[in-house]
């Protein structure tokens, strides 16, 4: 039996079901997911039902990312809702690759571990996986391992093998609805220039689950726990000198009230230049270098190639700022003489991220 693979949370919990009812079938898993976006989410995903199913002694097999096909089928249909129309053509997409790898395969049948998830229609799917069963000679089976305390048990299972848990369906278009709905920010759309990784962004996440792998590779015993954080992106910055554009590295926490300022550097202490309005900072790139151990040649270099943002936010502790400190500080070659435009748009908020820690 092929049995169609979206996530660890809900295959972990199917898989031992199909073992459990079908003794006698080989399982044999397939991911084949190209609605889940961005890319680094879908990695993150194969990334953990590749584990559980090392776990369970299941062969997988890795389906295209072909994300493009998957954007054509469903035009027209990026502002439908959750079990709408969209996810209708999603499903059918999915169960197409699915029916036909598994009558490449020589299989009787085929299943997905979609129909776990609470958030689907048992009956869209049933639909769905029966009309391509037939087209391409196989069976559709389809369980309803949802009843009986079904989620419940998944859930307990998830938490106990310590799954990584998506908290949306895959796609762009869900995402950002969800994310509007909650009046969230869409940061798991948010890849900075310099490609410095973010906390609890999804190249975090993948960090986190790669040294998981390792640990567990080496026979270590470890836990992975949420903490509550105040989190924050750079949307938007920008630094005029008269009127002049010059290169700026914004630090990490840096806010501004109304995300525009102006005046002229007012004072100095230490390392520390201060500007007369809206309790912005500036900061040479030689004292930067000398503060933190670099050796950046320009400002340049180091937007493109910062350190890693923990390096940076220490740098505010170096600096004198309390832990609560939110004023924008600029890094810049010269310290202006002239007036001064500053522009930053960004957003801090509360979040949850996880941490691993060994026993």
């Amino acid at each position: 039996m092929l049995v169609h693979i979206c996530c660890a949370v809900d295959s972990h919990y199917f898989l031992q079901k199909l073992q459990k009812d079908y003794p006698g079938e080989k399982l044999v898993g397939f991911f084949y997911d190209p609605n889940i976006h961005p890319y680094s989410e879908y990695y993150l995903r194969l990334l953990d039902v590749k584990r559980s199913c090392k776990i369970l002694g299941i062969e997988l097999i890795e389906g295209e990312y072909d994300t493009e096909n998957w954007l054509e089928a469903v035009r027209g249909l990026e502002k439908e809702p959750e079990k709408g129309a969209r996810c209708e053509v999603c499903f059918d997409r999915r169960f197409e690759v699915s029916a036909q790898k598994a009558a490449e395969l020589n299989e009787t049948s085929f299943t997905s571990t979609l129909l776990t998830s609470p958030k689907k229609s048992l009956k869209q799917l049933k639909t769905a996986g029966d009309a391509l069963a037939q087209r391409f000679g196989v069976s559709f089976v389809a369980p309803d391992y949802r009843k009986a305390s079904g989620t419940q048990e998944q859930n307990i299972l998830a938490k106990e093998d310590q799954l990584y848990r998506q908290d949306y369906c895959g796609c762009l278009f869900g995402l950002t609805m969800q994310r509007d709905q909650q009046q969230k920010l869409a940061d798991e759309l948010f890849v900075p220039v310099s490609a410095q990784i973010q906390p609890e962004s999804i190249e975090a996440r993948i960090a986190l689950y790669e040294k998981r792998w390792e640990v567990e590779e080496e026979g270590k015993a470890y836990r992975i726990v949420k903490q509550r954080f105040l989190n924050w992106r750079l949307k938007f910055a920008q630094l005029k000198v008269r009127k002049e554009v010059v290169d700026a590295h914004i630090l990490p926490y840096s806010t501004l009230k109304n995300g525009y300022t102006r005046g002229k550097i007012d004072h100095i202490i230490g390392d520390i230049h201060y500007m007369s309005r809206d309790e912005v900072k500036f900061l040479s790139l030689e004292s930067y270098n000398k503060l933190l151990g670099c050796n950046y040649a320009t400002v340049r270099e180091l937007i493109f190639n910062p350190p890693a943002f923990e390096k940076e936010v220490a740098l505010r502790d170096m600096l004198g700022f309390s832990h609560y400190d939110l004023s924008s500080v600029v890094v810049v070659e010269e310290i202006p003489a002239n007036k001064i435009e500053l522009l930053v748009e960004s957003e801090t908020y509360a979040d949850v991220e996880e941490k691993l820690l060994l026993l």
